[in-house]
């Protein structure tokens, strides 16, 4: 269910400005259709979740489609024109750099990176919000970029780490698979973050763009002697917060 400004909204006259099977359509039509209630302070806030959760799920795509290497925290690289490697593994603007210039370069100079999967996350995140804000405008909001959890992210995507349960789940969510009972000379393999991409399938650093069961059956496949417990998809997601991100748009545009 949607509610607009604390009035339930009809999204039929809506679904006509998205093409029939696309993307942005049958996002609308899952939160409509939930049991769960998806409110917005104005028709901006939902169509801006909308046009995220596609680019969220572009920016999933085109980063599968790189040379950025899995690898730990411990042998984290990054390209030292852009990014300073930090004693954690992450990666810091470098100062004097244009924060889209550095997003760009993960995907243009692939080869020169590699970590984990929750690294991946936000780089998807922060890739589909340079596709939707004009790039003086990014470089003006996302001044401090640092890219490894969920830990030091700048307070517009602050809520990408939190963890909700949900009965709904909509394209370009993280979801999380967990393997509880992960091989302890595997520690990196106890769960995968993934993003969902609305057609059954999920991009997992490391992994590639699967179904879940494919995801499950390698996790599996690193469990410690005797395991009985398999790795599973939770009910849980995690998102930014669009209706945030939606008004520093409109304030920046």
């Amino acid at each position: 269910m949607i509610v607009i400004n604390r009035e339930r909204f009809d999204p039929s006259p809506l679904l006509g400005d998205y093409a029939a099977g696309s993307l942005e359509r049958k996002t609308l039509e899952l939160i409509a259709a939930s049991s769960m209630t998806y409110s917005y302070n104005s028709l901006n806030q939902l169509r801006f979740e909308i046009r995220m959760r596609r680019e969220i799920v572009n920016a999933a795509i085109a980063l599968n489609g790189t040379r950025f290497a899995f690898t730990v925290f411990q042998s984290s690289t990054c390209n030292p024109e852009y990014w300073i490697r930090m004693p954690d593994g992450g990666f810091a603007l470098r100062d004097g750099v244009k924060p889209s210039d550095a997003i760009r370069d993960i995907f243009l100079q692939s080869r020169l990176y590699g970590t984990e999967c929750a690294t991946a996350m936000v780089i998807v995140y922060y890739k589909a919000l340079l596709e939707i804000f004009p790039e003086e405008a990014f470089n003006k909001i996302f001044t401090n970029i640092h890219l490894m959890n969920w830990q030091r992210i700048e307070r517009p995507l602050r809520e990408i780490g939190l963890i909700r349960r949900s009965s709904t789940y909509l394209p370009g969510d993280r979801r999380y698979i967990a393997n509880p009972d992960v091989n302890p000379l595997t520690p990196e393999l106890q769960g995968e973050n993934v993003i969902d991409l609305g057609d059954g399938r999920f991009y997992g650093h490391g992994f590639g763009i699967h179904t879940v069961d494919v995801f499950i059956a390698a996790l599996n496949a690193n469990r410690r002697a005797g395991a009985e417990r398999s790795a599973y998809l939770m009910d849980t997601v995690s998102y930014p917060n669009f209706k945030l991100l939606s008004d520093l748009y409109d304030r920046n545009t």
